[in-house]
């Protein structure tokens, strides 16, 4: 098996786990990660405790992010570079699926105003 497929075979990712995974490219605690996600999104994605802390065992044992520290009780988590590496092959999928979406919508566009 080689790196490509160790990758693949994490995509595609959940909404959430995508901004989970995002937010943690630098160190950070759940409730901050919690934050950061609404924040960034303008409060059009919302991750509750439970989702969150299910997606960080989840990705923890798949060796994508890791546990860095702790501070005041709260477990601190980063990404792992496998975690980087599944990061960036999702957003290479998302740009793919946005710029297809334009390109199909565009030419539908244009098929429409020829016909006017």
């Amino acid at each position: 098996m080689n790196k490509n497929d160790s990758i693949e075979k994490y995509l595609p990712l959940s909404e959430a786990t995508f901004y989970i995974m995002l937010m943690l490219v630098e160190p950070k605690h759940g409730y901050s990660v919690m934050q950061e996600v609404e924040a960034i999104t303008g409060g059009e994605v919302k991750i509750g405790p439970g989702t969150l802390y299910g997606a960080f065992s989840t990705l923890e044992k798949e060796g994508l992010l890791e546990m860095v520290g702790e501070e005041a009780r709260r477990k601190i988590y980063i990404l792992t570079g496998k975690g980087h590496s599944v990061l960036r092959r999702q957003l290479e999928r998302l740009e793919l699926m946005v710029n297809n979406g334009h390109e199909v919508l565009e030419r539908k566009n244009c098929i429409e105003k020829e016909k006017e």
